[in-house]
């Protein structure tokens, strides 16, 4: 019989390296059609349980007003789809944005408001998680 045995300090090494080598948090997509009301990202990685949130902006790239969002679990996750809540017209540019699932009331519902504390944006050394796309 062959057994594997494991010191507690090369487990505590290796437990210690794990956040080391999750992947930093980030959201992968492109311009896309917005026609079925629903605006997807290719690749999403969050530290935590969270939501992408899909914000209308512009040229100044400043996150506006929240048009849909979506449920994200912790680590990498692929083609999430945030359905829109309300009409984005083609040409239309959006901010899709990690948001953190802390400070709410009621853990897995939605709270955020444009400038609010609950369920508000991660920022990693101090930047938003975001990409822009533009609707076609």
């Amino acid at each position: 019989m062959f057994r594997t045995r494991m010191s507690a300090a090369a487990l505590a090494a290796t437990l210690a390296a794990a956040p080391a080598l999750a992947q930093a948090p980030m959201v992968e997509a492109m311009d896309q059609s917005v026609a079925n009301g629903v605006v997807s990202a290719a690749k999403v990685s969050a530290p935590a349980n969270g939501w992408l949130v899909v914000h209308r902006t512009d040229a100044e790239m400043k996150p506006g007003p929240v048009v849909g969002h979506a449920p994200l679990r912790a680590g990498e996750t692929a083609d999430v789809a945030a359905i829109l809540t309300e009409p984005v017209a083609p040409g239309e540019m959006l901010m899709l944005m990690v948001h953190s699932e802390e400070g709410g009331a009621q853990p897995g519902i939605f709270e955020y408001t444009l400038g609010a504390a609950e369920d508000g944006p991660i920022k990693p050394d101090g930047k938003l998680v975001m990409t822009v796309i533009t609707a076609q």
